[in-house]
């Protein structure tokens, strides 16, 4: 898959690209309805004899546009690459998002994001919106595409009459319904982090972890315990995490929970390594208690829960 980064007034004209199909979204997430519209671009595509194409944008209009802290990205721009990648697709726009960007007018926009880069066919969700103040929809579409191109509006996607998006994704990670993520998400949610130096107390207990530090724009379930996966040097574990703030432990509450995760049958030192973590099944609320032998027995019960989940998981 080819990257190709867009910024206001690029170079490109019609002779730098191959006729294409395009799929335009911001796609965070790449869910289930995300992957529709891809993959009816690129089926699309094959039909035709053109390229496949995702036009995506950097950052989220809404930290541009009304000057807001990023919401808790589900998918971070590179883990955004790598699931598109995975879907074989030729090409991938990734278009810088500015005040100057998002004043075009729609026919601005369709001129130069669209016609100008020699597409042929515009794949978007119904709701998706371009052009200033969000003007531009799949129905002002034909208007604008001053018939250069073809156009399909993939319908909603739902779950159990639910729409399937973003928002809802961000509303069920955030009650620790990790489950009904993977349901949305067509797999299970993940989070990137650096294994970094802890208090090592767990391995004085029989529980070594790993110690995961992620950034701040990433969306973490709340706290407590779950079943997951690691994913280390390309391999993946089973193993169980906590998510919180060691109130057995720590008496003041620190600014970020931590995410402690111990690896089933692993044993290497991976500091500074990078792990990526996937939440299958939440086991239990964070608990305090009254003494490390407590602690110790709720913790071997955890891990039992989460290999039986595991083993019936494969069944």
């Amino acid at each position: 898959m080819k990257i190709i980064k867009l910024s206001q007034a690029h170079n490109f004209n019609k002779q730098d690209f191959d006729e294409m199909v395009v799929a335009l979204g911001y796609f965070d997430g790449v869910h289930k309805g995300h992957q529709k519209v891809i993959l009816k671009a690129k089926e699309i595509a094959e039909t035709k004899g053109y390229k496949s194409a995702v036009m995506t944008f950097t950052p989220h209009p809404l930290t541009v546009l009304r000057n807001q802290v990023e919401e808790d990205c589900i998918t971070s721009l590179e883990e955004k690459i790598q699931l598109i990648e995975r879907f074989e697709i030729d090409l991938l726009f990734i278009v810088e998002f500015t005040k100057e960007f998002a004043s075009l007018l729609p026919q601005q926009f369709i001129d130069e994001y669209i016609i100008n880069l020699n597409v042929k066919h515009v794949v978007a969700g119904y709701d998706f919106t371009y052009g200033s103040l969000g003007k531009g929809t799949m129905e002002t579409l034909p208007f604008h595409s001053r018939n250069q191109f073809l156009y399909t509006t993939v319908e909603k996607q739902t779950d159990h009459a639910r729409k399937i998006s973003s928002s809802l994704i961000r509303k069920v990670v955030r009650s620790g319904d990790v489950t009904y993520a993977q349901t949305l998400l067509g797999r299970p949610y993940s989070v990137n982090g650096l294994v970094i130096h802890g208090d090592k107390r767990g391995r004085t207990i029989g529980f070594p972890t790993a110690n995961i530090e992620v950034g701040e724009g990433y969306l973490l379930p709340p706290t407590g315990v779950y079943a997951v996966t690691a994913t280390v040097r390309g391999k993946e574990y089973k193993g169980v995490c906590n998510i919180g703030f060691k109130p057995t432990f720590n008496k003041e509450k620190a600014a970020r929970p931590s995410i402690e995760v111990h690896i089933f049958d692993f044993h290497s030192e991976i500091y500074d390594e990078n792990v990526a973590v996937s939440w299958y099944k939440r086991i239990r609320s964070e608990q305090k208690f009254n003494n490390v032998e407590e602690l110790i027995e709720q913790i071997t019960k955890d891990k039992t829960a989460a290999l039986q989940f595991f083993m019936q998981k494969t069944v």
